[in-house]
């Protein structure tokens, strides 16, 4: 399936190169629409892999690139069952998420995502997994997830360890602060800084770029130096899981939902 067009994403395949946009509003909160949609693209990408040199991962909302998770429904769909059944429920979203993820982060073909505004929690853990990040100037990258009582739980913490070094991963996950796309590109998370407006513009050239080489050795190259934490992975899940159980964090879901603050997450 060379393109389709869904409810929270779309994408489309051209001349080697995969776009696959998000565009869900407000602001490409991951859920379940943007999951099975996701679930989709990973599907195809069997289909397509073998005449595909790139994919570029943008977003059409002008909030930025994603706000994480969608936290609406997350809480919503948890205060009607049993702690047990609330639990597994999230296992089995975080789970799916996660192999989701995995597959689009080992991809033979190289990902870019090309990042504006609002790269936070779940959104910036969908940008983890891509091979090179293109930001523009005005991109901020977060985890709130701690104000919530929460940790990442879409594959985060893994994927940064792998990539950075522990002193900036330590800054965001025990402070919550957001980080602006210059400080990114300097601890290497981002790998191309482009002017407000450009990432998109960059992103493309890069891709045609990447186009023109072998892709044999660029699938080799990219397993070799980009391995997947598959361990890690699930004890960050176990982690997420422990910590969701607790009754502190629906009182902190329910208050942010209720509130009419900029940032009622805050304690």
């Amino acid at each position: 399936m060379k393109s389709f067009t869904g409810k929270a994403l779309r994408w489309e395949w051209r001349e080697g190169v995969i776009e696959l946009v998000l565009d869900r509003a407000p602001a490409n909160e991951i859920g379940l629409a943007m999951l099975e949609e996701l679930e989709k693209f990973v599907a195809a990408m069997e289909s397509l892999a073998s005449d595909t040199s790139a994919c570029i991962i943008y977003s059409n909302r002008k909030h930025g690139f994603s706000a994480g998770a969608d936290l609406r429904e997350l809480y919503q769909g948890a205060a009607q069952l049993s702690e047990e059944d609330r639990v597994s429920g999230v296992r089995n979203f975080l789970a799916r998420i996660q192999a989701a993820f995995n597959t689009i982060d080992a991809a033979p073909f190289t990902t870019i995502a090309a990042v504006h505004g609002v790269c936070f929690g779940g959104g910036f853990e969908l940008a983890l997994i891509c091979d090179i990040i293109v930001a523009d100037k005005m991109a901020r990258f977060a985890f709130p997830e701690l104000r919530l009582g929460l940790i990442p739980g879409f594959g985060g913490i893994p994927r940064l360890k792998r990539d950075l070094g522990n002193a900036f991963i330590r800054d965001l996950l025990l402070t919550g602060r957001s980080v602006n796309a210059a400080r990114a590109q300097a601890v290497g998370l981002v790998a191309q800084l482009a002017a407000e407006g450009e990432a998109l513009r960059i992103a493309r050239a890069t891709a045609a770029q990447i186009v023109k080489f072998d892709g044999v050795t660029r699938s080799a190259a990219k397993k070799f130096i980009k391995p997947i934490p598959h361990e890690e992975l699930r004890q960050e899940i176990d982690l997420f899981c422990d910590l969701f159980a607790r009754p502190t964090v629906m009182a902190a879901l329910k208050k942010f939902l209720e509130s009419t603050d900029a940032m009622p997450y805050l304690p």
